[in-house]
């Protein structure tokens, strides 16, 4: 009877999905009919047909007609033709993510009291089942550690102004599903749509400039306003609340196991915007956030605490806490509270007046702010113990104790900020450095044994490198002044509000050691005279080539094996941060080699740290798209090793992916709930290893040989194809790509045109706009069928893979997601922009066979008649999808064509860019991928 019930909700559920969509579709038709009139909903609706009757039976005479209807736009038709499909995606997109948030509550509330995969509940139940005791279950739970990290890398395409129209529309759909609303309730409720959609029609996609760093800034604590800082520690109530459950013989206070990072502002890898003014400026504006959102929780708090010494008897500790504000805290911003009977309110009031002091740096070192967030959390404390005294323990589990896990997971900074810098600017500024010491002439000339030395010796000594009085360059300067910046920001803002000093292409040791030495120079790394090692500072490499991965556990033993580098490990919980680029290792030699890699690396550090007993945090840099990375985040937890998590997981959340799982709260939660669940899953296989399957040796060694012909393959084409770089850059939109004012961030690390020098985003972002998909398939057939070779039981051992290799079926189904968005029919109309017929014909051709291979090769290892057959859902949003984005591509050809030929000529059309840059818009929202 359950089963017949979920499947009735699940088939009622997908029609509310299409109700949806049908209902903003007619909105945005009244729409084009309002501002363009019947002919512009006419034209759209002939093309959009037209592309559905091309995808339901392709014939090159409909091809033909269908590009003929396209080329013959007149350009103010068309540009809001380009609209019309655009914003179609984005109202789509509107209606997925409440259908998700619908289809959660619809599973809770037809369940009842069954348990749904994937939540935490299922994941503490399956702990207590398991056999672990309340010890062994506090300890996994102190094992765990997740930290998500908010990147500034230009890959989200939408303005903020268009962000929150969709907030609007969101919150306005989900009301459709209200029963209680009457007849003249839903008029008002479609007409407040069809003005949303207005709205959204007549304001501008496009940015009119770049975004400053600080305007990312903003952007990036919109959602910790928005979302994170209410729904983080709602994830944290709901594991407190299952646990004590399925324990129900303890109290449980979960340790802080899942907080949030941010590079923005802190990201000066080839961006020179990044300076450390701006590093403090954004510091600054994450305490403010966190001190306005502590206020006004305060605020609230009001409503709640009106409890009166008439009637109930507090504690003595708070009348003294308060008798103690009264001497201490001059009430300037936040009016007295006149009723001597109500203490919660006047402890409320003084409490809001110590945190707006924070912010006012001219009562520094008083007594009327607070120094640290010990000081509001033991405030918080004294009310809890008080509103106990005398059984008001609801409103302090709801909310005292919910405030108080604010205050743990944010303090007075919000997010940990990380630093990172180029390798290579750190090497010149220790070569200018270390010259006018004359220590050594040319540093950077050094051997590379020679350069570990002399900076281990550096670091053993006491003498400063530096003087106040000596002139350096402006990079070294610049570089210098990050380090002192930190250093203040530490005192400031509190220790966490940055820890980290991640190190992009580190090659070598000296990378490592060279930010060490100048932690050094400014106290971050220093020697007491008894010989302890003070660290709060960690330098982080970021390994991200082919070539880097396979170094990177011969530089760990290198460091691990020195003394004084062993030391400030010590000094940090004897715990090791390393950062693995999935991007660049991606682009370097391809998806199943850099996948591949990435897994052997881990593995291999893993053991060089263990040797020297060091906990290791893995920082994954995915990005959002395939190609980068990007896949679910509770996925990205369970692909990993078990034996690689012991010391906790960073994953980088960027662009687009930090807008689709941040900006409404019930799809934050779910993310963040699905990511808990994963968490604690992998740290219990962390514990408990299953016995060792016979057949993962063989297994690693088959992958091992797929991913060298891939990458041989990979490489054949990427570096040793003369003409594919040519081929690149004409047939996808990549020069167009950085016309996007997405980010403030160049496109390239230097102004060079060399392939290594391109930066991973853009590379990605062109493959996917013009329909590849390059860089998340390209070499895997080849890869596949050389193990395969035509062979019944080379196959049946793939396929045995598939079913029990997590690692395997993670990348076979990676490569499943991106052969099904990929278009070759549509790529192939891209490819015809390259103006050298031969290169193309050629490098196209390659290409054509590859995808057909790695198709062929997916469908028989799976065993499924179609791609995503097993994902039905996916399969179908994605079908759905493409008659729409199919017309916005054809459009982005036509007009690059058009545009480059003016370029040619010497001449530039801001309109015909201006309609460029709208189809990159509306094909990243219809494949809801950028980069």
């Amino acid at each position: 009877m359950t089963e017949l019930t979920l499947a009735a909700g699940k088939t009622n559920s997908n029609n509310l999905l299409r109700r949806d969509i049908r209902f903003l579709g007619n909105i945005l038709g009244e729409v084009l009919v309002h501002q363009g009139g019947n002919e512009l909903l006419d034209i759209v609706e002939k093309i959009r047909e037209a592309s559905k009757s091309l995808r339901a039976v392709f014939l090159p005479e409909l091809h033909e007609e269908f590009k003929g209807m396209i080329n013959s736009l007149e350009p103010e038709i068309r540009h809001q033709v380009i609209r019309a499909f655009a914003i179609y995606f984005q109202l789509v997109n509107i209606a997925e993510q409440n259908h998700r948030i619908r289809r959660k509550r619809d599973y809770e509330r037809s369940a009842g009291e069954a348990v749904q995969t994937g939540t935490i509940e299922a994941a503490v139940r399956d702990l207590k089942e398991q056999g672990f005791n309340f010890s062994e279950a506090q300890e996994i739970l102190e094992s765990m550690s997740l930290e998500l990290v908010m990147t500034a890398h230009p890959t989200e395409a939408m303005r903020r102004a268009i962000l929150d129209i969709h907030k609007r529309i969101a919150d306005d759909v989900a009301q459709l599903d209200n029963p209680t609303l009457t007849f003249r309730e839903r008029e008002q409720l479609r007409e407040k749509l069809l003005n949303e959609v207005i709205t959204l029609w007549q304001t501008d996609e496009l940015r009119d400039r770049k975004p400053t760093v600080l305007d990312e800034v903003r952007n990036g604590m919109y959602y910790f306003h928005e979302t994170l800082f209410h729904v983080l520690p709602e994830v944290y109530q709901e594991l407190e609340r299952c646990l004590s459950k399925y324990y129900p013989e303890h109290l449980w206070h979960v340790p802080t196991y899942l907080r949030f990072g941010s590079w923005i502002g802190g990201d000066r890898d080839g961006n020179p915007s990044v300076t450390a003014n701006v590093t403090w400026e954004t510091l600054k504006m994450q305490r403010k956030l966190a001190i306005r959102e502590y206020q006004g929780l305060l605020s609230e708090l009001f409503k709640y605490l009106s409890f009166s010494t008439s009637i109930v008897d507090v504690t003595e500790e708070l009348l003294a806490s308060i008798q103690k504000d009264r001497l201490q805290v001059t009430l300037n911003k936040t009016p007295h509270w006149r009723n001597e009977k109500e203490p919660y309110r006047i402890k409320l009031t003084y409490m809001t007046e110590k945190l707006h002091n924070v912010l006012d740096d001219s009562k520094k070192d008083s007594n009327d702010r607070y120094d640290n967030v010990n000081g509001l959390i033991e405030d918080l404390r004294i009310i809890d113990r008080s509103l106990r005294h005398h059984y008001a323990d609801y409103v302090a589990d709801t909310h005292i104790k919910k405030m108080m896990r604010q205050v743990e997971l944010f303090g007075f900074h919000t997010a940990t900020l990380d630093i990172r810098q180029h390798s290579k600017e750190h090497e010149n500024a220790m070569t200018e450095v270390l010259a006018h010491m004359n220590i050594v002439s040319n540093y950077a000339e050094l051997e590379e044994e020679e350069k570990v030395t002399l900076l281990e010796r550096l670091l053993n000594d006491p003498r400063p490198l530096t003087s106040p009085y000596q002139e350096y360059s402006e990079s070294t300067t610049e570089c210098l002044n990050v380090y002192r910046t930190v250093f203040e920001a530490q005192k400031e803002f509190g220790p966490q509000c940055v820890t980290s000093y991640l190190i992009s292409m580190a090659e070598a040791a000296s990378d490592i050691l060279e930010v060490m030495v100048f932690s050094k120079e400014v106290g971050l790394f220093r020697k007491e005279a008894d010989g302890t090692v003070v660290c709060t500072l960690q330098a982080v490499p970021l390994f991200e080539t082919i070539d880097d991965l396979h170094a990177a556990p011969g530089i760990m033993h290198r460091l691990f094996e020195m003394p004084i580098y062993r030391q400030s490990v010590a000094a940090m919980n004897d715990l090791q941060e390393i950062m693995l680029g999935y991007s660049d290792s991606n682009k370097d030699g391809g998806v199943v080699t850099a996948n591949w890699e990435l897994r052997v690396a881990m593995k291999q550090i893993t053991a060089t740290a263990q040797q020297y007993g060091v906990k290791l945090k893995f920082f994954h840099g995915r990005g959002g798209a395939l190609g980068r990375g990007g896949m679910p985040l509770n996925r990205s937890i369970q692909v990993q090793p078990p034996e690689t998590i012991g010391g906790g997981i960073k994953i980088t959340e960027q662009g687009e992916v930090i807008s689709s799982r941040y900006s409404l709260k019930g799809i934050a939660y779910r993310s963040l709930e699905t990511a808990t669940s994963a968490l604690i899953t992998s740290a219990v296989q962390a514990r408990v290893r299953p016995a060792s399957n016979p057949e993962e040796d063989k297994w690693d060694d088959i992958v091992a040989g797929i991913s060298e012909t891939s990458l041989n393959k990979y490489q054949d084409l990427v570096f040793r194809e003369p003409d594919f770089l040519k081929f690149f850059r004409e047939s996808t939109p990549l020069v167009e790509v950085g016309e996007l004012n997405i980010g403030s961030r160049p496109s390239k690390r230097k102004n060079s045109d060399r392939f290594e020098d391109l930066r991973a985003i853009p590379w990605v972002f062109a493959w996917t706009q013009s329909r590849y998909l390059f860089p998340a398939w390209y070499a895997a057939g080849t890869g596949l069928y050389t193990y395969y070779q035509n062979n019944e039981e080379n196959l049946k051992v793939l396929q045995d893979m598939y079913k029990n290799s997590t690692f395997f079926r993670s990348l076979m189904d990676t490569l499943q997601f991106a052969i099904i968005k990929a278009d070759l029919v549509i790529a192939k109309e891209y490819a015809e922009m390259c103006g050298d017929s031969e290169a193309k014909d050629r490098i196209f051709g390659q290409i054509e066979q590859e995808f057909h291979l790695t198709k062929d090769m997916i469908l028989k290892i799976t065993g499924v008649p179609e791609i995503l057959d097993d994902s039905p859902v996916v399969q179908e949003s994605i079908r759905l999808r493409n008659p729409y984005v199919d017309p916005l591509s054809y459009l982005q050809v036509q007009l690059l064509t058009e545009l480059r030929a003016a370029r040619e000529k010497g001449q530039d059309d801001s309109d015909l860019l201006r309609e460029v840059l709208l189809t990159i818009n509306g094909i990243a929202a219809g494949l809801r991928n950028t980069g």
